[in-house]
């Protein structure tokens, strides 16, 4: 089958396709025809050497797909060839076949496109996981989600808003912020321009909000405490700004506040299965009613990757970059 491969760590250059062995199905799995896949961050990452898929992952880039199921594995129940699947992936979305452990893979239901179904499965599920499992944003609640432009942060934007939740995001400039708004935050910060916790403060009366989702880590931890209510959380996801900074336990302590660390992509197979059932019981109606879609920035062919990965890079999309892989 034709994937995109990466033989070694470096820039965008080194992105190629190449013909490649089809990966072998388990009892337990489902073979997807690949129609859209999508760029995330993490992509970049492995792409650069910095982050290995886990042990027994594809080595092939990509961690969410959807196209035609073509192979159901002899465990497999619910799923039939020619369904419409799309999938969570610890990798293997830039290829034209994927094997998925069937517990990662939702319906794709018929409001959304090939595109759009490639785009949802990391950012909706990474968003749903933290802010709802791990954040327990209540119902109403105030939530603050940094990168309000990205994948992630539209997707969780358009969650919170379905239960009613007040939402503060961070953008890198005024026109992200007005999209931000515009795609339904009901405050969006400037961070190069403003004091995103005092923002947060003032806004909220001095309460804060009950959950920050957050992917820059060290420099932004001590704002992000700032702007937490007593029994607030913050779920780390991402360590863009640093590993290690100072932090003074007093708050954590009087204020009753949590610091969660959170990865999806090395979760077990069970454990991504209750997050995708989860997932459907809490959203399969919002879904399959179209108010669950992603926000698509553009799209490219396959062959076109290096020029999607630099889209990415430049941090100048809003919502999602696409890999069409075959029409």
């Amino acid at each position: 089958m034709k994937a995109v491969v990466c033989e070694r760590p470096g820039g965008e250059e080194v992105l190629r396709i190449a013909e490649v062995p089809t990966p072998e199905l388990g009892p337990d799995d489902l073979r997807i025809r690949v129609f859209a896949t999508s760029v995330n961050r993490a992509d970049l990452l492995q792409r650069q050497g910095l982050y290995p898929p886990p042990p027994g992952a594809s080595p092939i880039l990509g961690l969410e797909c959807a196209g035609e199921v073509v192979e159901v594995g002899a465990n497999v129940r619910g799923w039939n060839v020619g369904d419409r699947a799309m999938a969570l992936l610890a990798g293997g979305g830039y290829a034209e076949e994927a094997v998925v452990h069937h517990g990662s893979v939702l319906p794709v239901p018929p409001c959304l496109s090939w595109e759009e179904a490639g785009a949802f499965p990391e950012v909706f599920l990474t968003a749903f996981l933290n802010l709802f499992l791990l954040g327990q944003v209540p119902h109403g609640g105030k939530a603050l989600v940094h990168g309000g432009g990205s994948g992630v942060g539209t997707a969780a934007t358009t969650l919170l808003k379905l239960r009613a939740v007040q939402v503060f995001v961070t953008a890198g400039d005024d026109a992200k912020c007005r999209r931000c708004r515009e795609h339904g935050a009901d405050v969006a910060i400037n961070y190069r321009a403003a004091n995103f916790a005092e923002v947060v403060r003032e806004a909220t009366q001095g309460q804060g909000v009950h959950v920050v989702l957050d992917h820059i880590g060290a420099k932004y931890l001590e704002g992000n405490l700032q702007c937490l209510a007593s029994d607030g959380r913050l779920v780390v996801i991402g360590l863009m700004g640093g590993t290690r900074a100072e932090l003074n336990l007093a708050p954590l302590l009087t204020r009753r506040l949590s610091i969660i660390g959170s990865t999806l992509r090395t979760r077990s197979s069970e454990d991504k299965a209750k997050i995708v059932a989860a997932f459907r019981e809490q959203f399969g109606a919002d879904l399959e009613a179209g108010r669950i879609r992603p926000v698509i920035d553009t799209v490219y062919l396959l062959e076109q990757v290096a020029e999607a990965h630099r889209r990415v890079q430049s941090s100048q999309h809003f919502g999602k970059v696409v890999l069409r892989v075959r029409s």
